[in-house]
């Protein structure tokens, strides 16, 4: 996210009118800010589906009980390690007809680029709505999902041959989830502060919830998947969303000023951890008592957070320094921290299949950044479009995907 979207809107609009702005509930409501500052892209597309509906919270629900599991959620396979379906080449047998392949969107130039990962060579671009944000890959694994917020639509895209079909009207995709159980995709419209559950095949609405999460960007699942922590990018705090009743279940603050990005659980389920673009860290959280435990120092707009594929180490993206730290689960202190040559801005990606690459987009330089994990050795640096962002790197080791850039568990 472009700190000039926020800069943006406070001289748009002064302070009693953003209040107001903020009261009004998100159906009727005008976008409070764009994803890069622009002011296109406010139009709502309607969903035609029969029996939609929207609803919207009214008030702060009980926390889920940590022994509760979400109905129809695959069970863990090591309850100590929520990522123990992901390790190196444990591909599903949905994805092994899938070609390999690195997909990188680019918000500014509204294309998405296809990395050969065997060759370092684009072999594909085509273009898709205004301003894709992320390549999000389907909890079934069938299909990855490009979220074009300004242009309202969410464009398919076919694993087996990774060639793209028709888009898919939908208000302000910037990011998406899928709920643990597979029964709903959510829209993360962050224009309208609203986490929108959807049909996960056909898109269409079934629940508005609007939230009190100015800038609500990026979240993750509880292990036992009945709530999310989401966070607020330009409110400076957490929220807590009980997924099974689709309602809010309360928040968490931050030090005023502060500017949370990525959200990833650790693989005991224990600690939810938060990238802080302004203070240049790592929150680490209990999520099921909302209450912060820590912070981790890593380095200028501390940004993507991904686990390696041995489930040791957090990988933190240091976008405004051009770094990326490297976290040890058992000691939760900084053990490695890899630059960039030259510098640059890695910003969102993933690991590869067998855990040696680390992929990141380069967002404000151009390109795509493959990153050796034993040594943090920059590989390739690859010329894509303009603003790549959420890129995502397909097949993943994994049963199925919580969305975003490929939460597999």
């Amino acid at each position: 996210m472009l700190f000039a979207r926020w800069a943006t809107l406070l001289a748009g609009v002064g302070l009693v009118a953003l209040l107001i702005a903020l009261a009004l509930p998100s159906d009727s409501a005008a976008p409070r800010h764009s994803s890069s500052g622009s002011t296109g892209g406010t139009g709502v597309p309607s969903d035609k589906a029969s029996g939609s509906s929207t609803r919207h919270g009214v008030g702060p629900s009980p926390p889920a009980h940590s022994s509760a599991v979400l109905t129809g959620m695959p069970p863990v396979l090591n309850p100590d390690n929520i990522y123990s379906a992901d390790a190196p080449n444990m591909l599903s047998p949905a994805v092994k007809g899938d070609v390999s392949m690195i997909y990188v969107p680019n918000s500014l130039s509204n294309t998405v680029s296809e990395i050969n990962p065997a060759t370092y060579k684009v072999v594909r671009t085509f273009r898709v709505g205004e301003e894709p944000q992320h390549v999000v890959p389907s909890w079934d694994l069938k299909t990855l999902w490009v979220t074009s917020d300004l242009g309202n639509s969410l464009t398919p895209i076919n694993p087996r041959n990774g060639r793209p079909g028709h888009p898919v009207a939908v208000r302000d995709p910037y990011n998406m989830y899928f709920t643990p159980n597979g029964k709903f995709a959510i829209v993360v419209a962050e224009r309208y502060e609203s986490l929108d559950f959807r049909n996960p095949h056909t898109m269409a609405l079934v629940h508005a919830l609007h939230v009190p999460c100015l800038g609500v960007d990026h979240m993750d699942f509880s292990a036992n998947g009945t709530y999310l922590i989401a966070s607020c990018e330009f409110g400076a705090k957490l929220i807590k969303v009980d997924v099974a009743t689709q309602s809010y279940a309360g928040s968490i603050s931050l030090p005023a000023g502060s500017k949370p990005q990525d959200v990833k659980l650790s693989p005991d389920g224990k600690i939810f951890y938060v990238a802080d673009m302004i203070s240049n860290g790592v929150w680490m959280i209990d999520g099921q008592n909302m209450k912060i435990l820590g912070f981790i120092k890593t380095g200028q707009g501390a940004h993507g957070l991904y686990v390696s594929r041995n489930d040791r180490y957090l990988y933190v993206t240091n976008r405004d320094e051009g770094s990326i730290s490297v976290i040890s689960f058992a000691t939760h202190k900084v053990v490695h921290k890899w630059w960039l040559p030259g510098g640059g801005s890695p910003d969102m990606g993933n690991v590869s299949v067998n855990g040696k690459i680390l992929w990141l987009s380069g967002r404000y330089n151009s390109v795509v950044y493959a990153i050796d994990t034993t040594n943090g050795r920059l590989l390739h640096r690859i010329a894509v479009g303009a603003g790549p962002h959420g890129l995502c790197v397909w097949p993943q080791p994994g049963r199925y995907s919580l969305g975003h850039t490929g939460i597999m568990r």
